[in-house]
């Protein structure tokens, strides 16, 4: 067995422990995470005049789906990309 195989099987138990830990805080915050994911969508999507609002909805259901996979949630509503843009009209084009 090489070096880094037996460091593999060294590490692996730690690996697994910590993947159940942000497996439990992904379930117990996952509320939060995804408010707080909406909150920066829309601050960054003001903040670029609606410019990347495509991106910005992309980026943010990709993020929400990651946070569900760690959570371990699946079914009807799982990574869900909901973001919504800020009312009113569009910006001016440039």
């Amino acid at each position: 067995m090489g070096l880094f195989d037996n460091l593999k099987a060294r590490l692996a138990p730690a690996k697994d422990t910590a993947k159940e830990k942000v497996s439990g805080l992904a379930q117990q915050h996952g509320d939060k995470i995804t408010h707080g994911l909406d909150k920066a969508a829309k601050v960054v999507d003001e903040k670029t005049k609606g410019k990347y609002s495509g991106r910005i909805q992309t980026g943010t259901g990709k993020a929400k789906g990651a946070m569900d996979r760690l959570a371990h949630k699946s079914g009807p509503g799982a990574g869900d990309d909901t973001f919504t843009p800020p009312e009113g009209p569009p910006p001016p084009a440039s």
